[in-house]
Formats: structure tokens, sequence, C-alpha cells
């Protein structure tokens, strides 16, 4: 392993993909908590959540506090070392490229039903956009002790899978079709899955204790070195050849 840790490619390499958003919360009872009323960031726990994270191998570098409404753009191959960590309270989220795929590995699925075992009575949502020749989203939302969904695919086209009981986590979430619409939201289950804007039913799920995009609410950036599966997807989809 060099000082690159498992990358094949320099610190200062443009990447070619792009993400969008590989967001995954985990939020404690009480469950129905309203973001803008969190405590500030736990740095410290935070740390130690990352440290916890299937995919992150070591943490280099405490690289301080970052604004919620200040995401990072991804644009050399250093930026995709930095992940942004948050415990405010019950909610923990953590914002890592390495959850970026193509459908092939889900690394976002995995890593959720990893912290199910671990909070069983949480709630966990995951949204994941990349654009690595064409744009692939993975969104899941996993019900403290009961239903869920997970939805992979390549949106607008095939192929397009949806696992779980979408219609039961909405019904738990008081998510309704009419909710969406006055969200600017189109979705209807009787569509193919393709047509339906998955990442947007996750963020209605979590609904106002969605941590990311608050200015008020700023969480730990930190610098990481990720495990050699996970550099190598990165690496797969971040450097188009």
């Amino acid at each position: 392993m060099t000082g690159n840790g498992f990358w094949t490619v320099p610190a200062d390499h443009m990447t070619t993909g792009s993400g969008t958003r590989y967001e995954l919360t985990v939020v404690r009872p009480p469950v129905t908590v309203d973001a803008g009323d969190l405590p500030p960031n736990d740095a410290v726990a935070a740390l130690e959540f990352a440290r916890s994270l299937d995919m992150i191998d070591e943490v280099l570098e405490d690289l301080g506090p970052r604004q919620g409404s200040d995401m990072l753009t991804v644009r050399t191959r250093a930026d995709l070392d930095i992940v942004q960590v948050g415990v405010w309270g019950n909610v923990m989220s953590v914002s890592d490229p390495g959850y970026a795929d193509d459908g092939n590995d889900t690394p976002m699925l995995y890593q959720a039903g990893l912290l199910r075992e671990r909070f069983p009575d949480a709630l966990l949502v995951g949204r994941v956009e990349v654009h690595c020749g064409a744009e692939h989203t993975e969104d899941l939302v996993m019900l403290p002790g009961g239903p869920m969904f997970h939805a992979c695919g390549w949106p607008g086209d095939e192929p397009f899978v949806v696992s779980g009981d979408p219609a039961a986590v909405m019904a738990a979430c008081g998510v309704t079709t009419e909710l969406l619409e006055d969200l600017d939201v189109i979705f209807d289950l009787d569509d193919d899955p393709n047509q339906n804007d998955w990442g947007a039913l996750a963020t209605a799920c979590l609904g106002d204790a969605d941590p990311w995009g608050r200015s008020g609410l700023f969480s730990s950036s930190l610098r990481v070195r990720h495990t050699d599966v996970a550099t190598s997807r990165m690496e797969s989809l971040f450097f188009i050849r």
C-alpha cells in the first residue's frame, strides 16, 4: 500500500464521474425528531461512528466542522477521501462517496443492514445518486422492527429493481401520494419502478429529521482511507475510461 492508500491514481487526478449525494442516516428513538431542534454535532462521537463504518479503513485527519448546507463537490481523487459525519443527539449520519455504485455491489444496502443489527430500534434512510456515464440511484428506508424498501437502478431505464414493501413503508411514515404531490414529487407505485423518484420518497420518509442541507447544523469533515474494495469501486465509477 502506497501513500495514496489503495488508489492507483494520484491525488490531483480529475474525476470524470460525479456524485450528487451518498448519505446514510440513522434516527434513534424518538424517530419523529425535528433536525432544527437537534444539539450541535458531537465531534468525538462522530469520529467514533466513522471508525465503526465498514468501508472506512482508517480516519487519517480531522478537517474540522463543515456547514450542512456546504456540500462537498468531488473534483479530484483527493476529494473522494473526504467524508462528512455528524452525531446530533439521537441522529447520526454519514455522507461518503464510497456508497456510490452502479448496481453490482449495493454497498449502502450492506452498510444499512449492519447498522440495523446495531440499532434495531432506529429508522434508517439512505440516498445515493451518482453519474457514471449515466445516472444511477440507490435509495432505501428501513423501519424499526418493520417494513423496508430498497430501490436501485438507472432512472428512466433498465435494469431497475425494487425490493421490500414500499407501500407499507409509506403508510407507516404517513407519506401519501397527496403529500408527495405537495412536494412536487410525482410518484405512483403502479408505474414502472424506473419512472419513480425513490430518493424523493426516502427524503419524505425521513421528513423533518433530515440533517443534510441545513445551514444551522455542522458535521465533522474527515479525511479517511477507504478499504481496498471500496477504493476499487470508486476508482471504476469516478474515473471512467
